[in-house]
């Protein structure tokens, strides 16, 4: 066997955000003869996860946080040149459409003289995000930082800066916000309404904003404040201004908070304030058992509603022995399933994250690349102690543009049950009605919410 072929393409001065380079990536990803392709930014870390993962040339190790780096893993020098000359056509379409579209500025100050804005978004390397996100601070503009990588030290100075300043952090890591009706990095075409969101997942956001809009209502803001926002190290910083916030915005009527279970100390910092607030609030800390919360996302959206998400009869085959096999695109909905499975009290299944780092280092999300799950999906249909598979997929601005249609490919022929839900909106691009039909056709059982996929598969090994 002929080892495979290794090449970068180096460009000098040139920046993408990381959405952008997912995208690059994924469409070399897809050409034939193409073992694997990333497209990245040329700081040290990144290097380092090229390095690892076998796609760093000697042209591409030159490069600078000043750099972008294109690297591609062929079986033959052909199929990685036909690649990169791809890459490059890629880059051109995005600079003359940049040019031809957008007004551009090399610096944020040169941005505010063509712009009136109140916000910036930023998605450049954690190196340099913090110095990012105090030059928008101290000009006045809210800030949602999507960059992931910036120290903790730096996240706490920067929400005392924020709050100091009566301005939002969001971040760093928010991979999604509703920010007055704009959806802002991976989010959901969702109607204005009276509900505002405050969430330190991403996945969980747009799973609960969802539900809200399917129910019939809709959202005032959906404020993103970072996965680390509730450690105690941070202490819900960006919470409790988001609180506030909403508090002040005439257009919220009801408050919802989203998180994983917080540190103690800090649990106990918010549900003081939500006590004291002058609103509605619903309180959802996934795998908490206290009582008045929210215990799954799809509560915390009825319970903010008033409605209760309509009973549809799943048809489940009989009961098994085996193991479930959760293979999730986002974290929260994987967290929200375990922690019903420890309620049902039932043991020994397994949930992965694939849109964690340890996944996804050199590669596309999943979000944006669904196939990233086949491998695992063809091992967990192989696998004999496994008796249900259980998936996640979520549509809308960012996603992939059929992420059912990936997926039913991937299980072609499976004789396990799959259980799956859908994260989105009718109105989102993929539409969630033509995406649940296709898993239907393909013989998925479609459950109305991510819990209750879970309750399902829970029900058939329980």
């Amino acid at each position: 066997m002929r080892p495979a072929m290794v090449l970068n393409r180096l460009e000098r001065g040139r920046y993408l955000d990381s959405v952008a380079l997912m995208r690059v990536s994924r469409t070399l990803g897809a050409r034939p003869g193409i073992e694997e392709a990333a497209a990245m930014i040329g700081t040290p870390s990144n290097l380092k996860l090229l390095a690892a993962a076998g796609l760093l040339a000697p042209e591409g190790g030159q490069a600078t946080a000043n750099d972008l780096v294109i690297a591609v893993r062929a079986v033959d020098a052909v199929a990685a040149q036909a690649a990169i000359t791809q890459a490059g056509e890629l880059l051109l379409e995005r600079r003359e459409a940049t040019l031809e579209s957008t007004p551009r500025s090399r610096s944020l100050d040169g941005a505010l003289q063509v712009l009136s804005a109140n916000l910036a978004l930023i998605s450049v390397p954690g190196e340099f995000a913090g110095l990012e996100a105090r030059k928008a601070l101290e000009r006045g503009l809210s800030a949602l930082v999507f960059s992931d990588n910036v120290p903790i030290e730096e996240e706490v100075a920067l929400k005392h800066l924020a709050a100091e300043k009566g301005l939002l952090l969001m971040g760093p890591d928010c991979g999604t916000a509703l920010i007055a009706g704009t959806p802002l990095a991976f989010a959901n075409a969702v109607p204005r309404g009276d509900i505002g969101i405050v969430s330190a997942s991403g996945t969980g956001l747009q799973e609960v904003s969802s539900l809200i809009a399917r129910l019939g209502g809709g959202v005032s803001h959906g404020i993103g404040v970072g996965g680390r926002d509730l450690d105690a190290r941070v202490g819900a910083l960006g919470t409790l201004s988001a609180l506030q916030a909403l508090e002040e915005d005439e257009g919220t009527e009801t408050i919802v908070l989203i998180s994983k279970p917080p540190a103690a100390e800090v649990a106990k910092r918010v549900l003081e304030r939500v006590k004291r607030s002058t609103k509605r609030c619903v309180v959802c800390f996934l795998g908490s058992d206290e009582r008045g919360l929210a215990r799954t996302l799809t509560e915390a959206a009825e319970m903010a509603s008033g409605k209760k998400l309509a009973e549809v009869e799943l048809r489940l085959p009989k009961k098994t022995r085996g193991r479930i096999r959760g293979l999730f695109c986002g974290g929260t909905l994987r967290s929200e399933a375990e922690s019903i499975f420890r309620r049902a009290r039932i043991e020994g299944h397994d949930c992965i994250d694939l849109g964690d780092e340890s996944y996804t280092r050199g590669r596309p999300h999943p979000m944006i690349e669904p196939a990233l799950r086949d491998e695992h999906l063809a091992r967990a249909l192989a696998d004999r102690e496994v008796g249900v598979v259980l998936v996640d997929v979520v549509i809308g601005y960012g996603a992939h543009h059929d992420p059912a249609g990936i997926l039913v490919r991937a299980i072609k022929d499976a004789q396990k049950p799959v259980i799956a839900s859908v994260t989105g909106t009718e109105a989102d691009p993929q539409g969630w009605s033509r995406q649940a039909a296709i898993l239907r056709a393909a013989g998925v059982i479609v459950a109305p919410s991510n819990a209750r996929a879970a309750e399902a598969a829970a029900a058939l090994v329980g």
